[in-house]
């Protein structure tokens, strides 16, 4: 049977509020979660300001890539929202209004009016403003949104969704789900870990590198408890394909006894 390797897949977060820790970002762990739940793995994440050269240099590098890449933020239509014309930069393209764009945009403010929120004219000033949330760079295609109908986009890989969780999440996992359902599950990843006592980590380090040596798809980690001087120890620990994976642990065990560490905190007097 063939296995199907994932692409890498990364994270954008655009946003002054969250650099400047206005807000929290909440991005990361949740596609962490979603990725996990569909055994998938996040390879990398990157905050960006709200600048726009600074949005068109990180867009630059991650579109040479291969990757499959989540860009969450800046993509409303008020000034400091720039990551639609980043993009379009980044990739030398023309904005334009995307027609289910326009469509779906014009639908939520229809709701709105019969809600007595708005009105349903799309000629009036407000809604044409709304509307350039639906200008999208020539070719790309567009990212349902649940919660309000306006919709992100899609283009080279790389899919652009708001910054509020209540839109972006459901959006990233329509995307994992309709684009990316190859992926899903390809691989088995386990992740093992015990605690050593009485071990530096330099003395058990030579042994981490023999186990990536001996077991290429399994990586070797430690974690040292810096700072607990009542009870020092190494979280260490492999992750990777299961068998490699419990091979390498049973190997990594032995070596810190082998090295003279110990399995059991050390008996206080």
């Amino acid at each position: 049977m063939t296995v199907l390797v994932p692409p890498r897949i990364r994270l954008i977060i655009v946003g002054d509020e969250i650099l400047s820790g206005r807000r929290q970002d909440k991005h990361f762990a949740k596609v962490v979660e979603l990725l996990s739940q569909r055994g998938l793995q996040l390879a990398g994440a990157e905050f960006v300001s709200d600048d726009q050269d600074d949005i068109i240099a990180v867009l630059s590098r991650s579109f040479a890539t291969d990757d499959i890449v989540f860009s969450c933020g800046g993509i409303g239509g008020t000034p400091d929202d720039r990551t639609r014309q980043a993009a379009a930069l980044a990739l030398g393209l023309k904005l334009q209004l995307h027609p289910e764009a326009e469509r779906l945009i014009a639908e939520r403010c229809a709701e709105n009016a019969r809600k007595g929120m708005g009105s349903a004219d799309m000629s009036t000033p407000e809604n044409q403003q709304r509307l350039q949330m639906g200008v999208f760079p020539v070719g790309a295609e567009i990212v349902p949104n649940p919660y309000n109908k306006i919709p992100g986009f899609f283009i080279r890989n790389h899919t652009f969704v708001p910054g509020f969780p209540v839109m972006a999440w459901p959006m990233i996992e329509w995307t994992l789900d309709t684009r990316y359902r190859q992926w899903h599950h390809q691989i088995t990843r386990v992740e093992h870990s015990f605690l050593a006592f009485l071990l530096p980590e330099s003395r058990i380090t030579p042994a981490m590198e023999e186990l990536e040596r001996k077991w290429p798809g399994v990586k070797a980690f430690s974690l040292p408890s810096v700072g607990d001087v009542a009870n020092p120890h190494i979280d260490l620990g492999v992750k990777g394909e299961p068998k490699a994976a419990a091979e390498a642990l049973a190997f990594l065990r032995s070596e810190v006894e082998r090295v003279g560490g110990s399995l059991t905190p050390p008996q206080k007097p």
